[in-house]
């Protein structure tokens, strides 16, 4: 029989890279995340049970180069002088670790970092709540809804990791990216 194909650990990374070329900074984005050396594999938004959350430095020391690796990533470019760009991953953690989390990612241009993050950990967190029953009101601020999360014990943690750039000013591409990166080892 063969084994479920299940992440054991998660970290998180994002860069920004600038170059005449949209695909070499993206390729300089990659680079400034540190996980430019793998075959990058898109996967949607679970981030799974059991699954340990590590710091950026401990999963890039895992990363093989050519290494095939599932990440959820969000990207965004713009030649646009002075544009501001950005790309973010949100992630919600269930109280009971059997229960899977939601993981989200944004794009896009306008919002400041912080925004950008406060927008992520809310969708990732909306939708955790409602597959946990949850009740709430969606038209109230997230801050009053995170109040409501928290307190109701069956989520136990959020948070975010962005990343935003103005566009380059001689109207160089500016990549943004943001990723929760999968590891199957936990050695």
């Amino acid at each position: 029989m063969i084994e479920p194909l299940v992440p054991k650990e998660c970290f998180f990374t994002q860069g920004v890279g600038k170059h005449r070329n949209q695909l070499q900074s993206f390729e300089l984005a990659l680079r400034d995340a540190g996980i430019e050396m793998c075959n990058l594999v898109r996967v949607s938004s679970i981030f799974p049970p059991h699954c340990k959350l590590i710091s950026k430095n401990a999963g890039l020391r895992k990363l093989q180069p050519g290494q095939v690796t599932y990440v959820v990533l969000a990207e965004a470019s713009t030649n646009e002088p002075s544009r501001l760009v950005g790309a973010s991953i949100g992630l919600a953690l269930p109280a009971a670790g059997h229960q899977y989390g939601y993981i989200s990612e944004h794009h896009g241009y306008g919002m400041t970092e912080q925004k950008m993050r406060d927008f992520v950990e809310d969708m990732a967190a909306t939708m955790l709540a409602t597959t946990l029953g949850i009740e709430f009101d969606p038209e109230t601020a997230y801050d009053q809804r995170k109040e409501i999360y928290h307190m109701s014990g069956k989520i136990i943690k959020t948070r975010a990791c962005a990343q935003t750039a103005e566009g380059d000013k001689s109207g160089l591409w500016t990549t943004v990216i943001a990723s929760a990166v999968f590891l199957f080892r936990d050695d």
